[in-house]
């Protein structure tokens, strides 16, 4: 599919780059770049076992496009951010792992579409901040519940309330994102680690997701039946026989995604 605000790159077979471009104003989402974004996370190929989401250019997310929002009626506003949510929820949904690799300045809805990844890989020039209580309105996409699951409940008031920007070394620290290095090596470190999940039997990562990201909504006892359904399901699969059989013949596996 071809986007206006989305470049598209195919890393290989297996491993999809996704880039926000809007670079003169820092990869703001406008409405397009909502429905872009909620066009794109319906329709995964189901070849796809990692996607990388990153900015154009020195920024990764800059938030809303608040010149878009400038004398907006709260109705078009109100559809704007039902996409936006749509666009979230679509992420999160994301059968395959998605990484975000912040490349810069990511703040409100760009924290926020971070957060909504499965993990975050960033440049140590990268900033950040959830800032939507200085333009009265608080986060509306899920960062309310992302971010004190990140780093605390806590240091997600802290951040929240005052809107401050901190370092890419903060995020670190805090858990916001899993690793740091130079922006010249940022993407290499990412592609690293997602070819490293592409050679891994894919529906077994996409079942460990679903797993994982279960654990944040059942108690224990329920999480712990959803993984044993889970787990019984891939006893059925070939890439299940194959794991094994390469084990034993001492060889890398060949996984088909069946």
């Amino acid at each position: 599919m071809n986007f206006k605000t989305l470049q598209l790159e195919n890393y290989n077979q297996h491993i999809l780059i996704v880039t926000l471009n809007r670079p003169l104003l820092r990869n703001a989402i406008n409405s397009e770049m909502m429905s872009d974004l909620c066009d794109f996370w319906q329709t995964i190929n189901t070849e796809l076992r990692c996607i990388i989401l990153t900015g154009y250019d020195a920024a990764f997310c800059a938030g809303a496009d608040l010149k878009e929002r400038n004398n907006l009626d709260q109705v078009t506003w109100k559809k704007h951010r039902a996409k936006l949510i749509a666009a979230i929820q679509a992420l999160i949904a994301c059968p395959v792992p998605v990484i975000a690799a912040v490349n810069g300045a990511a703040f409100g809805g760009g924290l926020e579409l971070l957060m909504a990844c499965d993990f975050a890989y960033a440049a140590e020039t990268a900033l950040f901040a959830q800032s939507e209580v200085k333009l009265g309105i608080i986060p509306g996409a899920l960062g309310t519940q992302h971010l004190p699951r990140a780093c605390g409940l806590r240091r997600a008031k802290e951040l929240t309330f005052t809107g401050d920007t901190f370092t890419a070394e903060d995020a670190y620290q805090w858990g916001i994102v899993n690793y740091l290095c130079t922006a010249d090596r940022l993407m290499q470190e990412v592609l690293v680690t997602a070819n490293k999940i592409a050679v891994n039997a894919p529906l077994a990562v996409r079942f460990a997701k679903q797993a994982l990201n279960m654990s944040q909504q059942l108690a224990i006892t329920e999480g712990f039946s959803y993984e044993q359904a889970a787990y019984d399901k891939l006893l059925l699969t070939q890439d299940r026989v194959e794991g094994i059989q390469a084990f034993n013949e001492k060889r890398k596996p060949k996984f088909i995604g069946e």
